[in-house]
């Protein structure tokens, strides 16, 4: 899933382009969004890939599309103190933006079938509380989380206002996800390849609603125990904070009051980061010539077929092209580039589209020159 919107070049460029598309429609989405690099949840040598609006997955580790995660948070209508739970919390990108908006009195919850990912996902939340600029900024819930199948939870497990689902659900399942609801609560969920608003309005009533056509694994079904019987899951208790938390977050709260209103004193409030201007790229029409040298010299202008057929004999024989200068075609022309092209690749603008078709088939390494 994916491809919604173009590639950024970095987070706030992504998060630009998702505003414009207008799947991020609110600024406290937004906010979060920019305050967490998804860059910072890739593999060293998949970072380039990260601002692009498509899913990444590596082994156990995943990351949905850009996209889908703004439609998530966005459905999902989040306030400060609310509690929340992560169904396939994945690497804790999700569950750390969440957790932004929740504020340290929030409850933050996620269950994952991979024991390695969850290391992970801890790894990348004590990164981003070490050296984040952004956690000095925001009131974080934490997440907490543990491993499991989400399909194994204990029954008597405490309900939630916010639930996501990060995998297909069966409709078999649907029920099941919406006991751990609280009414008045927001599930949101894959089902039947569509992204699913579930508002619990009572007891046992619920409004639907589609929000978009996604494509997700399903959910792993739980493996029985030597008695026949499913594993339970405990999630992490809703603890209530000790004085020494809440000493720390108002200590906290008030060092930030105290430096935003020295800021605004001096006139230096901080802003949210402008929108990047797109650099328009000036497009010139320039005659191109497509040749291969060989042992032949053509002047004038050039025989396509002998091109061609001697192109043809040399990339059978497995000869290596090369050249330096144009003159062949009794041009003052310098080469531009060269490099393996694939045939789709080629310029055939100064030759005739007939000419341009006959070369296609033989194309191997060729040279661009202009006048």
């Amino acid at each position: 899933m994916g491809g919604a919107v173009s590639a950024g070049e970095d987070n706030d460029d992504l998060i630009d382009n998702l505003k414009e598309a207008q799947y991020i429609r609110t600024e406290s989405v937004e906010q979060a969004f920019r305050a967490i690099d998804r860059g910072d949840y890739y593999l060293e040598g998949y970072r380039d890939n990260a601002y692009k609006d498509l899913a990444w997955k590596h082994g156990n580790i995943h990351l949905s599309a850009p996209c889908i995660y703004s439609e998530v948070m966005e459905a999902l209508k989040l306030q400060p103190g609310l509690s929340f739970l992560n169904l396939g919390s994945g690497t804790g990108y999700l569950s750390t933006m969440v957790g932004l908006i929740l504020g340290p009195f929030g409850i933050n919850h996620g269950i994952e079938l991979h024991s390695d990912v969850v290391e992970y996902a801890k790894e990348k939340l004590e990164s981003f509380i070490k050296y984040s600029d952004s956690f000095d900024k925001f009131e974080f819930c934490e997440p907490a989380f543990v491993v499991g199948n989400c399909l194994e939870i204990a029954s008597d497990s405490h309900q939630y206002d916010r639930i996501y689902c990060g995998a297909g659900v069966q409709k078999d399942h649907e029920n099941y996800m919406k006991i751990l609801l609280k009414v008045g609560g927001i599930l949101v969920m894959p089902i039947e390849d569509q992204l699913t608003q579930i508002l619990r309005t009572g007891q046992n009533t619920w409004e639907s609603k589609n929000i978009l056509a996604v494509s997700f694994a399903p959910l792993v079904q739980p493996n029985r125990n030597d008695n026949g019987k499913h594993d339970t899951v405990g999630l992490p208790p809703c603890a209530v904070r000790n004085l020494q938390d809440l000493a720390r977050i108002y200590i906290r709260r008030t060092i930030r009051n105290f430096i935003n209103e020295e800021m605004k004193a001096k006139g230096i409030a901080q802003k949210a980061p402008p929108k990047r201007k797109r650099r328009r790229c000036r497009r010139r029409r320039i005659n191109t010539y497509v040749f291969v040298v060989t042992n032949h010299t053509y002047m004038g202008t050039p025989d396509v077929k002998a091109i061609a057929k001697s192109m043809h004999q040399l990339t059978a024989e497995g000869q290596i092209l090369s050249a330096t200068s144009c003159k062949s075609f009794s041009c003052e022309s310098q080469v531009l580039s060269t490099g393996y092209l694939f045939p789709e690749q080629c310029g055939f603008s100064s030759w005739s589209q007939r000419s341009g078709e006959e070369m296609k088939s033989s194309c191997k390494k060729i040279y661009s020159c202009k006048k």
